[in-house]
């Protein structure tokens, strides 16, 4: 089911109006998607109409792009996300930072790019950039910086590799084979002025728009919210063969985060990832130009995603795409399938309690053709495995990710760890041996 209750629709549309009025946004479209559809969207404020289709600069979201152009290459076998910069783009001074940490912020690139802020002047070339060492602010991987320049950067690689612009790399790629057919790197038909909002009187003033050049791929696209919708239910799994379903899931694995832990926010390859005080797991991306914010979440476990697009400055809430995905979830929460049995993918004298020392672990069949391992009745490392082509698994989540799980008759081995059936059992080979002693009392 896809239409929305009335009473749901109210109160969506209740926490819409209540963000125009209160952040004294000149326009704000919202939206809600279920089952890949646009289902419930409304607009406030001074819209043309038809609110759906009238553009809004999308900034930051824009990185969620330029990321997909990049997995596409690394999808052909084209770059590796471990390559350092050089190897495509030579000549920066950040060519010993890896791709993949670009992508996630790990880079230590500057936040901006050197001269005025770009955001609100014209843009100018790469090498007009004039980049120094100045514009590496931190060492690699060592921590989440949020880098602008560091899309600019990703964005040229694309461009160099396809032999093309980065624009017409996305709107050929990305855009238009995912029906995006209104997302433009310049306002093109209907489309909202930028504004800024007094701090102290309810007066306007008009924000600049220009074409960012080599930062166009750090924030540069125009989007309606009909396209925004489009882009939703692309990160919920309808990909359009733009990438692989497993390239999309890659995406939204935190990057320097446990996300085990009950609050955290992250960053992916390309998208935000944040926790809400709810327990939901929400990915997507915020963006904000001169002029414009913008709001994009999916709640990939329910099936939803919400957006706001906004031409002002400053004081959208910047909770409204969450607080609307809460209130659906509320109102109308996602039916499950129904449990049907199937065949475990392993012999089942294999699932079942283990030890590891003396903590308690059992390993289940679940969903999917897959594999947990977790603690039992206790908190303990927990991750999923999938099959791997020589009878061995592989760690999806968790404190085992990207580790080997080996099914021994007697024993689990997992990244020198050795699980027994019983705690150090005698017969298995436990490391460092077990006391000929055993069990004893003192």
């Amino acid at each position: 089911m896809t239409e929305l209750l009335p009473a749901t629709a109210r109160t969506l549309l209740a926490r819409t109006a209540r963000a125009q009025r209160d952040g004294r946004v000149p326009s704000l479209v919202a939206g809600v998607v279920r089952d890949d559809e646009l289902v419930w969207s409304a607009a406030r404020g001074e819209v043309c109409e038809p609110h759906r289709d009238v553009q809004y600069r999308i900034g930051s979201i824009t990185k969620t792009i330029t990321a997909i152009a990049v997995l596409r290459l690394r999808d052909e076998g084209l770059l590796d996300l471990d390559d350092m910069l050089d190897k495509h783009l030579p000549g920066t001074p950040l060519g010993d930072r890896t791709i993949g940490q670009l992508l996630a912020h790990l880079a230590g690139a500057g936040a901006e790019s050197p001269g005025q802020w770009w955001e609100r002047t014209p843009g100018t070339t790469l090498a007009g950039l004039e980049l120094s060492r100045s514009d590496v602010v931190l060492p690699a991987a060592r921590r989440f910086h949020y880098s602008n320049l560091g899309f600019g950067l990703l964005g040229e690689l694309v461009a160099r590799a396809r032999g093309r612009s980065w624009g017409a790399v996305v709107t050929e790629e990305v855009l238009g084979p995912l029906g995006m057919h209104r997302t433009t790197t310049r306002p093109s038909g209907a489309a909202a002025q930028g504004f800024a909002v007094h701090p102290w009187a309810d007066v306007l003033h008009v924000e600049p728009e220009h074409d960012a050049v080599a930062m166009a791929p750090a924030g540069q696209l125009w989007a309606t919210a009909d396209d925004l919708a489009r882009l939703a239910a692309f990160l919920l799994g309808d990909t359009g063969e733009v990438l692989s379903p497993a390239t999309v899931e890659e995406m939204t694995v935190p990057a320097g985060i446990d996300s085990a832990q009950p609050g955290w926010v992250s960053y992916g390859l390309g998208v935000q990832v944040q926790r809400t005080d709810q327990g939901s797991v929400l990915v997507g991306h915020g963006g904000s130009m001169p002029g414009f914010l913008a709001l994009l979440w999916v709640d990939r476990e329910e099936g939803t995603g919400a957006l706001a697009l906004a031409n002002t400055t400053s004081g959208l809430d910047g909770g409204l795409a969450a607080g609307l995905l809460a209130d659906l979830r509320a109102a109308e929460p996602r039916v499950v399938d129904a449990w049907a049995p199937s065949a475990s993918p392993v012999p089942l004298e294999v699932l079942g309690p283990w030890f590891w020392g003396p903590s308690p672990y059992v390993l289940r069949a679940i969903p999917g053709g897959l594999l947990h391992l977790g603690g039992l009745g206790r908190p303990g490392r927990s991750s999923r495995f999938r099959p791997a082509p020589d009878g061995t698994w592989i760690g999806l989540d968790g404190y085992f990710a990207g580790e080997t799980l080996r099914l021994d008759p007697v024993a689990l081995n997992l990244a020198t760890f050795v699980f027994t059936r019983i705690p150090y059992d005698p017969a298995a080979p436990v490391p460092g041996g077990v006391d000929d002693a055993g069990w004893h009392a003192p």
